[in-house]
C-alpha cells in the first residue's frame, strides 16, 4: 500500500468536540450581531423565515417542453412558489438534437430546448412575471437563456419584469460538473456579458448563482466546499468590475447555491458561516450595500447520500438535511426524492420531497424562530471553526497563482478527488455508516423498496425534436439567420458588443442553440480536458482493513495467472460529464493492482473502440449517471461487432434492474450499480476476466478437437 507522503491534506468532517461551553465562544465577534445586519451570520432579513418562509422550488426537466410544462404546473399546484429547470445534456452542451452524435442523450436528463419555440412550450400558461425561474444553465447559457428572454417577450411579458436566476457558473464546470464547452478565458467574457447585460435590462433577474453544490456531491468536504465556492465568485467580481461595473452591483447580480449533506451541526454551521465570509470579501471589493454583502442562496440537499438499499430510509435522510438548510437560513430549497439513487424520480417521489417542505413550513412550527441556533456554544463555535478554516483554504487557492491557475493545474480536481476517495474507503470500510448499505442491513430482501423506473422513449422524444427544428426552420428567413450567426461570430472575435443581446437577436430569427454554438466555434474551438486518478490515496485510507487486503490477493493471483497485470480500460460515452465515480474506480482499482487506462470525456462507440483495440486491455468499463446507457451501450456493442472486438464489458452507475436484465442479456458481463464497495468491485472484475479464461481455453480445446477429428477423417 502506498503511502500518502507528499499528498493534499483533506478532512471530510468538520471536527466536533462532545462538550461546548461558554469559553468557546468567548472572543468570537459574530455572537453579538442581529438577523438583517452585517454580518448576516444570523440571516439576511431581519424577520427571516416569520416574515416570509423559504421558496420550495422544484428542479425538474421531463424529456419534452410539453411534459415538463405539466409537471412545473403540478408543481405549482401543490406547494412549491419557483421553478428550476433541468435541461438534457446536448442543449447543456450546445448541441442540436438532430446531432447524430448525441443522439443517445436527447430529453434523458432534463429537458430538450433547441428552439426558442420549445422555450415557448415550456412555459406555456405559467405566468413569468410572478413566477421565479432558476435554470442550470452555464457553457450554452447564451442561447438557452436568449431562448427564454424571447419567449417572455414573445408571451407579452416585459423583460424587466422577469425574476429568477441563470445559473452562468462556468468555473466550477472545469473542476468537478464539466458541461463546459470553451475554454475557461472565452467562457469568462461570456459569464460577463450575460450579468453586464441582465443588469441593464432584467434588474431582477440574478447573473449568476455561483455553485458549491456540485464540489458537495464530487465530494468536498464543508471548507473545500466553500473556499471554491467563494474562489469562483472573487474571479467574476474581479472581471465584472474590471469591465467597469461597481462593486455594489457586480456582488448584488451574484447569489450562491450549496448542498447540504448528512452532517447536521456541520452543514448549519457551513452556511452561517458562507454568510460570514461573503460579507468580508464583498467589504474587501468595496461593496457597502446590504444587499452586495447579503449572501443569499439556495440549497439542495445531497444527492450523493441517497442511497439505492432500502431506498425508503432516503426519505429521514433528505427531511434532516433538509432541517439543516432551514435552520442555516437558505432563501429557497430543493429536497431530492428518495427513489433518486435508483432512477429518473418518480411523480409521487417527487410530491412527497415538496410535502416535506410543506410538512416543515407548516407544521413544524420551523418558521416561528428567527435564526433559533443563534448563542449555542456549538453553533457559534462552529461557524467561526469553519470560517477560520474557509480563510486559510482560500490562502492555499491564492498561493497556486489563483482560481484559474489552480484548475489549469490540476490542484482542485487533486483537492476533490482525494476527499472523495477518502469518504469512499471510509464507506466501503464501514468506518462511515450508511444504514441499510454497510451496516443494519435488512436480512429480508422483501423488505426493500420496489421504485418503478421513469420510462423516457429517447429515440420518440428525438424525433419530435428534429421535427420540430425542422419546420422552425422551413418558415425563417434564413438569410436574415445567417447574417445574425455572422454577427454573433465577430462579436466574439473583435471583442467588441455585448454577445447575449447578439445572441437575443440570433434566436429571435429563429436561430437554434446550436447554430449559435457553431458561430463562436468558428472563433473558440471547443475545450477538452483529461481525466486524472489519485494513486495510493484509497488503499491508505483502508489501512489494514482484511477485505480490501482479500480483494487485493485475488488481483495478485490474477496477474500471477496472466503473467502480467490485469488491464481496464475506463470511458465515458455520450454527453454526461459526472466523473467521480469513474475517478473514485480508477484510482482504487489502480491500487488493487489493475492496470488502469483512463479514457477522456464525451466520447464516442468509435473512439471506446479504437482505444480498447490500441491498449489490449481485458476490460472495458463504461461509465454512466445520466440515464442514457441502453443508447450508449447499444451504439458500443454495434461498433464492436462491427470491428469484431470481443473484450468483456462492464457497466457502472445508476442502472434501473429491468435496464440491467435487457443489457446482460445484450451482452454486459456485469452492472456495477451504486453502493456497491471497491472490493465486490475487485471481485466482480477479477471473475469477469477469470471466465474469459476459461472460455479462452475451452475454444481452444474445442478447436484443437475439430482439428483432430478432420485429419482423422
Amino acid at each position: 500500500m502506498t503511502a500518502r507522503k507528499g499528498l493534499p491534506k483533506v478532512s471530510f468532517t468538520i471536527e466536533l468536540k462532545p462538550l461546548y461551553t461558554a469559553s468557546d465562544i468567548s472572543g468570537i465577534p459574530h455572537v453579538k450581531s442581529l438577523p438583517g445586519e452585517a454580518p448576516f451570520v444570523r440571516g439576511v432579513h431581519a424577520s427571516m423565515y416569520s416574515g416570509k418562509p423559504w421558496t420550495i422550488r422544484q428542479y425538474a426537466g421531463y424529456a419534452d417542453a410539453v411534459d415538463s410544462n405539466l409537471a412545473f404546473r403540478r408543481a405549482l399546484a401543490e406547494g412549491a412558489q419557483g421553478l428550476s429547470v433541468a435541461f438534457d445534456l446536448p442543449t447543456q452542451r450546445g448541441y442540436d438534437s438532430d446531432d447524430a452524435g448525441v443522439h443517445a442523450d436527447v430529453g434523458m436528463a432534463g429537458v430538450a430546448i433547441d428552439t426558442v419555440e420549445d422555450m415557448v412550450r415550456l412555459f406555456e400558461g405559467i405566468p413569468l412575471d410572478r413566477v421565479s425561474v432558476s435554470m442550470t444553465m452555464n457553457g450554452a447559457v447564451l442561447p438557452v437563456l436568449a431562448a427564454y428572454i424571447v419567449a417572455a417577450e414573445e408571451s407579452g411579458v416585459e423583460v424587466s419584469g422577469l425574476t429568477g436566476t441563470v445559473q452562468n457558473d462556468i468555473l466550477k464546470e472545469y473542476m468537478v460538473r464539466n458541461t463546459y464547452i470553451f475554454a475557461p478565458e472565452e467562457s469568462l467574457r461570456i459569464t460577463s456579458d450575460v450579468a453586464q447585460h441582465l443588469a441593464r435590462v432584467a434588474p431582477r433577474f440574478n447573473a449568476l448563482s455561483v455553485s458549491g453544490y456540485h464540489f458537495h456531491e464530487a465530494g468536498a468536504d464543508a471548507v473545500l466546499e466553500l473556499a471554491l465556492t467563494f474562489a469562483n465568485a472573487c474571479k467574476y467580481v474581479e472581471i465584472l468590475l474590471a469591465n467597469g461595473m461597481s462593486a455594489d452591483l457586480a456582488c448584488e447580480r451574484i447569489s450562491f447555491f450549496f448542498g447540504v449533506g448528512k452532517q447536521f451541526f456541520g452543514e448549519t454551521a457551513k452556511l452561517r458561516a458562507a454568510r460570514l465570509i461573503w460579507s468580508e470579501l464583498a467589504a474587501q471589493y468595496g461593496a457597502s450595500t446590504e444587499k452586495a454583502r447579503g449572501l443569499r442562496m439556495h440549497c439542495q440537499t445531497s444527492g450523493f447520500s441517497l442511497s439505492a438499499q432500502q431506498a425508503d430510509n432516503n426519505v429521514v435522510r433528505t427531511t434532516v438535511e433538509a432541517m439543516a438548510a432551514i435552520f442555516g437560513g437558505t432563501q429557497s430549497l430543493h429536497t431530492n426524492a428518495y427513489d433518486e439513487a435508483l432512477s429518473l424520480p418518480s411523480a409521487d417521489a417527487s410530491r412527497l420531497a415538496r410535502d416535506t417542505q410543506l410538512i416543515l413550513q407548516h407544521e413544524m412550527g420551523l418558521c416561528d424562530v428567527v435564526d433559533p441556533w443563534a448563542g449555542s456554544f456549538m453553533m457559534e463555535s462552529l461557524t467561526d471553526q469553519v470560517a477560520r478554516r474557509v480563510r486559510e483554504k482560500l490562502g492555499e487557492i491564492k498561493e497556486q497563482g489563483g482560481v484559474l491557475e489552480a484548475i489549469h493545474s490540476g490542484w482542485v480536481q487533486r483537492e476533490i478527488g482525494v476527499a472523495a476517495t477518502e469518504v469512499q474507503a471510509a464507506t466501503d470500510s464501514g468506518k462511515r455508516v450508511v444504514v441499510g448499505l454497510n451496516r443494519f442491513v435488512s436480512p429480508d430482501p422483501d423488505t426493500a423498496v420496489s421504485v418503478p423506473s421513469m420510462v423516457i422513449d429517447n429515440q420518440h422524444v428525438r424525433t419530435q425534436q428534429v421535427r420540430r427544428i425542422n419546420s422552425v426552420k422551413i418558415h425563417r428567413d434564413a438569410s436574415a439567420v445567417t447574417n445574425s450567426l455572422r454577427q454573433l461570430t465577430e462579436i466574439a472575435r473583435s471583442r467588441r458588443g455585448n454577445l447575449l443581446q447578439a445572441t437575443i437577436d440570433c434566436m429571435r430569427l429563429r436561430a437554434t442553440v446550436g447554430e449559435c454554438i457553431k458561430a463562436l466555434e468558428a472563433v473558440w474551438p471547443r475545450y477538452s480536458a483529461a481525466m486524472r486518478i489519485s494513486h495510493g490515496i484509497y488503499a491508505s485510507a483502508r489501512g489494514r482493513d482484511s477485505r480490501w487486503e482479500g480483494a487485493c490477493d485475488a488481483v495478485r493471483e490474477l496477474a500471477a495467472e496472466l503473467g502480467r497485470a490485469p488491464g481496464i480500460l475506463l470511458v465515458k460515452l455520450g454527453q454526461d460529464g459526472h466523473d467521480r465515480g469513474i475517478k473514485l474506480i480508477g484510482s482504487a482499482l489502480s491500487d488493487a493492482g489493475f492496470r488502469v487506462v483512463m479514457g477522456g470525456l464525451f466520447g464516442q462507440a468509435c473512439d471506446a473502440v479504437d482505444f480498447a483495440c490500441a491498449e489490449m486491455c481485458d476490460v472495458l468499463g463504461v461509465s454512466s449517471l445520466a440515464g442514457a446507457h441502453l443508447g450508449l451501450v447499444s451504439d458500443l456493442f454495434g461498433e464492436m461487432e462491427r470491428r469484431n472486438l470481443t473484450i468483456p464489458v462492464v457497466l457502472g452507475g445508476i442502472v434501473p434492474d429491468e435496464h440491467a436484465r435487457s443489457l446482460k442479456r445484450r451482452g454486459i458481463e456485469a452492472v456495477l450499480g451504486p453502493g456497491m464497495s471497491m472490493e465486490a468491485i475487485v471481485a466482480s472484475l477479477v471473475e469477469v476476466v477469470r471466465r474469459r479464461i476459461r472460455e479462452g481455453a475451452a475454444s481452444a480445446r474445442g478447436t484443437h478437437s475439430a482439428q483432430t477429428q478432420s485429419i482423422d477423417f
